[in-house]
C-alpha cells in the first residue's frame, strides 16, 4: 500500500532567495497567459481546445517556456489543460455560471504563480535542510543556475523517511513557502478483523457503529462556520476582493482541520476496538430525484442539506479516511 503526503515548510533564507522566486513566479504567470492565448486562438479557429500534449509541442520553443525548467513549464501547461477539463465538467453537469480559465493578470502586473519542480528540477539536501530549485535558461544569465532554499519543517517530520516526488514554491500570505509532495510504501498490519460502519448525516456529521456500540460526531461547529462565513462574504461588494478571498481561505482551513481531526478520531476509535475495515455510506445522488432534478426538502431542509458536507461527486469524510491509512484500517464505500 502506498501513501502520499504533502508537507509545507517555511523558507529560512527569504532575503537571499525572494527575488529569484519572484522571477520564477512571474515567469509561470506569463507562460500561463501565452498558452491561454494560444488555446483561445485554436478554440476560435477549430472550435476545440488543445490538450496539454499539443500545448507542449507548440510552445516548447517559445521564449516564455524557457524562463522555467522544462518540467516546471510542462506543469504550467498541464494545469491549464486541467482547468479547461474542470470547466467542461461543470458545464456538462449544468452549471451555467462556470467560466473557462482566464488570464493571470492583476492590472498591468502578473501575480506570482505556484512553480512546480519535478524530479529533474530539484535536488534535496537533507543534511543541511535545503533544496536546490532549477531555473530556466533565460533566467540563468548573469545569475546562478539555481535557487538554494533553506527550509524549516515541523519537528515531527523527517523527509529522509519519504520519497520526494515534487517540490512546489507557493506564494501565499505575502511570502514564499515550499511544499514537498512525498510518497512512501507501507504495509501495516490491520488491528483486527472487526468491521465498523460510518453513516453520514446533517446534525451529526458522522455516526460510527461497531454493532453493539455507536459513537456520534456532531457537526455543529461546521454548520456554525458555514452560516458565519456565508454572512460575512455577503457583506463584500466584490467577489474577488482581498477580504472575500481571506474569508474563503479561512473557511477552507477550518473545514479541512475539522475533517482531518474527525477522520483521525474515527480511525483511532476503530484501532482501539480491533476494527480492520470501515464501511462508509454512499450518499451520492441524495440531492437529486429520479429525473436528475434537485430534490425539494422544504426551505429549512434545503438549507441544511445544501449547506452540509453530504457528498455530490465525492465524499469528503471518506476522502479523509483514505488518507489515514497508516494504521492498516481499510475504508470501503457501501
Amino acid at each position: 500500500m502506498r501513501t502520499v503526503r504533502t508537507f509545507e515548510a517555511s523558507i529560512a533564507n527569504p532575503q537571499q532567495v525572494g527575488d529569484d522566486l519572484d522571477q520564477l513566479g512571474w515567469a509561470a504567470s506569463k507562460l500561463w497567459n501565452v498558452s491561454r492565448y494560444y488555446a483561445q486562438e485554436q478554440w476560435d479557429d477549430t472550435g476545440e481546445i488543445p490538450d496539454d500534449g499539443e500545448l507542449k509541442a507548440e510552445l516548447k520553443g517559445h521564449e516564455r517556456y524557457t524562463d522555467l525548467h522544462s518540467q516546471s513549464s510542462q506543469r504550467v501547461l498541464e494545469e491549464l489543460a486541467e482547468a479547461f477539463t474542470g470547466w467542461f465538467a461543470k458545464r456538462r453537469d449544468g452549471d451555467s455560471r462556470a467560466r473557462p480559465p482566464g488570464y493571470r493578470k492583476r492590472g498591468d502586473s502578473h501575480p506570482r504563480s505556484t512553480v512546480t519542480f519535478k524530479a529533474a528540477g530539484f535536488k534535496h539536501d537533507a543534511q543541511f535542510t535545503r533544496v536546490r530549485l532549477s531555473k530556466g535558461r533565460n533566467l540563468k544569465e548573469h545569475r546562478s543556475d539555481f535557487v538554494l532554499c533553506e527550509y524549516e519543517l515541523r519537528p515531527d517530520v523527517d523527509l529522509t523517511e519519504w520519497d520526494i516526488q515534487q517540490v512546489r514554491a507557493v506564494y501565499t500570505y505575502e511570502e514564499w513557502r515550499l511544499q514537498f509532495i512525498c510518497r512512501k510504501s507501507i504495509d501495516p498490519d490491520p488491528p483486527g478483523d472487526g468491521v465498523a460502519g460510518v453513516d453520514l448525516g446533517i446534525s451529526n456529521i458522522a455516526a460510527l457503529s461497531f454493532g453493539s456500540e455507536s459513537i456520534l460526531f456532531p457537526g455543529n461547529a461546521l454548520k456554525e462556520d458555514e452560516y458565519y462565513f456565508g454572512k460575512q462574504k455577503a457583506k463584500c461588494d466584490d467577489s474577488r476582493s482581498n477580504e472575500r478571498l481571506r474569508l474563503d481561505r479561512k473557511r477552507t482551513e477550518r473545514r479541512t482541520h475539522f475533517l482531518h481531526t474527525l477522520s483521525k478520531q474515527i480511525v483511532s476509535e476503530c484501532v482501539e476496538r480491533g476494527v480492520g475495515t470501515i464501511v462508509v455510506g454512499d450518499l451520492e445522488g441524495i440531492r437529486d430525484n429520479e429525473n436528475g432534478e434537485s430534490r425539494n426538502w422544504g426551505s429549512h431542509g434545503n438549507l441544511d442539506l445544501h449547506g452540509c458536507l453530504l457528498p455530490t461527486s465525492s465524499n469528503p469524510v471518506a476522502d479523509e479516511l483514505r488518507r489515514e491509512n497508516g494504521t492498516g484500517v481499510t475504508e470501503l464505500a457501501a
